[in-house]
């Protein structure tokens, strides 16, 4: 995780583009069982706002903390790292 000042940045990828201006991006981590020691990974869902509506499902994004924009909305897209293809969105989500 990097910062700009106090500001979070993280890396994801696009799951959803359903709304309006808002994205939902899928940051995936891997972390060790503390019993078993086996890797376990976890997906967190972050709304992102995207003013242009850009961002296209299975791209790869970074996000920048920010004021709340609405309830859920606290991050917004900084820029478009790679464009992906549906099929990598799919694979995160489980299908």
């Amino acid at each position: 995780m990097n910062y700009i000042g106090k500001r979070k940045i993280k890396t994801g990828q696009v799951l959803g583009t359903k709304m309006a201006k808002t994205v939902v991006v899928g940051i995936e981590t891997i972390k060790i069982h503390p019993l078993y020691r086996k890797p376990v990974r976890r997906i967190k869902k972050y709304k992102v706002h995207d003013e242009d509506s850009i961002c296209k499902v299975g791209d790869e994004v970074q996000i920048l903390e920010t004021r709340p924009l609405s309830k859920e909305k606290k991050w917004r897209v900084l820029s478009i790292i790679t464009k992906g293809e549906e099929a990598k969105a799919d694979q995160l989500k489980g299908k």
